[in-house]
């Protein structure tokens, strides 16, 4: 245990000083307060508490920024280390694979959660203080939206693990998660509109769209928020339509920690096979 809080301290400390993720997290923090301060957030004749409306607006923001965090942080947590040599000592070490495996994961956490925490935190105070119609109720949502938002970012610090361990170079690895980036957060959903605009009898809508939505835990994650907070109206992208599924919206979060588990599993099944 003592060996994986290590590792874990280690990467806090590396990350904190990662100036990509220090853009990255000032940029989420900027573009946070901007939707709070010029009342982006649609919000039309509802009623609802003007810091849950705000929630809908950072949902979005969330999908697009949060994964780009993670995995800036975990792209090169691998390759990285075959680059500089620094591989061979770590697994020199008396401590198992899958132990530096776990100490990279809750350090690149740690951060991830101090970028989401600062970010939305800050933003939800001005919200509070500012907003009309403010209550326990959009300080829950809120709440939501940080804690899903993190676990968001989880997900893809697994899925930049694969990419980092499935390569032996940064560059490369980089450009991985570059790409992974850009199916997640905007191919995947031109690519679901594609067959929505194909479909013209609807049957792509009623039977494959929803699952094959959720299947995207980018699109889960907006889809669970959006039910949450009961404004599937003010949603914008292809999850704005969460209440037309034909199961519970809510079940959606499920996605992002079945991908969180795969992508533990199988970062460590090839870690557990490179040879430095």
């Amino acid at each position: 245990m003592n060996a994986i809080l290590a590792i874990a301290q280690t990467e806090i400390r590396i990350g904190i000083r990662n100036r990509w993720v220090v853009l990255s997290t000032l940029i989420l923090l900027v573009f946070a307060l901007l939707l709070v301060l010029l009342g982006s957030a649609p919000t039309g004749a509802t009623k609802a508490d003007s810091l849950s409306v705000m929630v809908a607006s950072l949902s979005t923001l969330s999908v697009y920024l949060v994964p780009l965090i993670a995995l800036l942080l975990s792209f090169d947590a691998i390759a990285g280390e075959i680059d500089r040599g620094t591989l061979q000592l770590t697994f020199a070490s008396p401590v198992s694979r899958g132990q530096v495996l776990i100490g990279k994961f809750l350090g690149h956490v740690f951060v991830l959660g101090i970028a989401v925490l600062s970010g939305y935190g800050i933003a939800g105070a001005v919200a509070y203080w500012t907003g009309q119609n403010t209550g326990v109720a959009g300080v829950s949502d809120l709440a939501r939206l940080i804690m899903t938002s993190i676990a968001l970012g989880a997900t893809f610090i697994t899925i930049g693990y694969v990419a980092s361990a499935s390569v032996r170079q940064t560059g490369t690895a980089a450009a991985l998660a570059v790409a992974i980036w850009l199916f997640s957060v905007v191919l995947y959903d031109l690519a679901l509109l594609g067959g929505l605009l194909a479909s013209s009898d609807g049957l792509f809508a009623k039977t494959l769209f929803p699952y094959l939505l959720v299947a995207n835990p980018a699109d889960a994650f907006r889809v669970f928020n959006m039910a949450g907070i009961g404004l599937a109206e003010a949603a914008t992208g292809l999850a704005a339509n969460g209440s037309a599924m034909p199961f519970s919206p809510h079940l959606a979060i499920i996605s992002p920690f079945i991908w969180m588990g795969l992508g533990l599993v199988a970062s460590t099944v090839i870690l557990k096979r490179i040879q430095p």
